[in-house]
């Protein structure tokens, strides 16, 4: 696993931007969950996060994308194991916290959920 991966960054010290940069894993929050993320949609708050005057992030750099899908990388938490399909929406995700919008996302395991049986990962982001 790379150690360095990108995002979509939100920044706003001199000025504010939205840029695709390289981030590594220590710049993700903490959480129980590792996931590499196959798919992510667009929201209206990920719309708001991108502007200056959005008042939806409070705290800067900042990574939008109110949900993800993908799989697994790892987990402290029995619940999930390395390769399976999870989903995630909701919660502070995109807000509050790292969202959807890179390569990798760290959550709390209560937020990821089992990709149902049935549904791709792509559908599930649609």
């Amino acid at each position: 696993m790379s150690e360095r991966f990108q995002a979509l960054l939100v920044e706003h010290e001199a000025a504010f931007t939205v840029a695709v940069k390289q981030v590594s894993m220590e710049d993700l929050p903490p959480g129980d969950v590792l996931i590499r993320v196959s798919y992510s949609s667009v929201n209206y708050k990920d719309g708001l996060a991108g502007t200056p005057d959005g008042k939806v992030v409070k705290s800067y750099p900042f990574i939008p994308g109110i949900d993800l899908a993908g799989h697994v990388v790892s987990s402290a938490d029995e619940r999930f194991h390395e390769g399976q399909p999870v989903l995630a929406t909701g919660y502070g995700i995109g807000v509050s916290h790292y969202g959807g919008f890179s390569e990798y996302a760290r959550i709390p395991a209560e937020w990821a959920v089992p990709l149902p049986e049935g549904l791709s990962l792509r559908e599930a982001m649609i």
